[in-house]
Formats: C-alpha cells, structure tokens, sequence
C-alpha cells in the first residue's frame, strides 16, 4: 500500500499530541484500500462548546480526482470521534466506487 498520501491535521483551539496525530494517520492511511485515487485529506481537531462529552469533534476532507468526500463526527474522545469517521469515509468511498464500476 501507498502510504504518501498528503494528510493535514489542524486542531483547533487547542494543541494535538503526537501520538493523537498518529492515531489519526495510521486510521486514514487505511482509507486507500477502498480508494487508490485518494489525493489528500484534511483533518480538522474541535473541542465543541457543549453540556454533553461528546464534544470532540473530527471533520475530514478527502479528495480524490474528481470528487471530495466529507465526514463529520463527535463523541467523547478524538479516537472514537476518528473511528466513526473513516467507518462512514469508507462506505462513502465503496459506494462511490461501485457507482463507477456500474456506469
């Protein structure tokens, strides 16, 4: 797998570990399975104003020739907030990627 895919991490308000920053990396590097035409990403860290946890917020802009993809996600921790969104960049990339196989 080609693994020079371009992924920017902004965290906003606040400063990101490393190793949060590799979590993040090593689960979107995964992404390129189910697209290889991946360009880059970029990443967006926000600790939301709330009542509740669940405000770690993750937004990741993919692109890929042609099309971007968007995925927006909150919960309690940065990593489950990153879980959710490559789970729903996934299916947005398989879907898309069968659309263009039945074309």
């Amino acid at each position: 797998m080609n693994t020079n895919i371009a992924i920017t991490i902004q965290s906003i308000g606040f400063v990101a570990d490393v190793k949060l920053e590799d979590f993040i990396r090593l689960k979107l590097e995964k992404l390129e399975k189910f697209n290889e035409g991946i360009i880059g990403m970029e990443v967006f860290l926000r600790l939301e104003k709330s009542d509740t946890l669940d405000n770690k917020v993750v937004e990741v802009n993919v692109s890929i020739s042609g099309n971007d993809f968007f995925a927006r996600k909150s919960s309690r921790t940065f990593e489950e907030s990153t879980d959710m969104v490559a789970d729903a960049l996934r299916r947005q990339l398989v879907r898309y990627k069968e659309k263009l196989r039945s074309k």
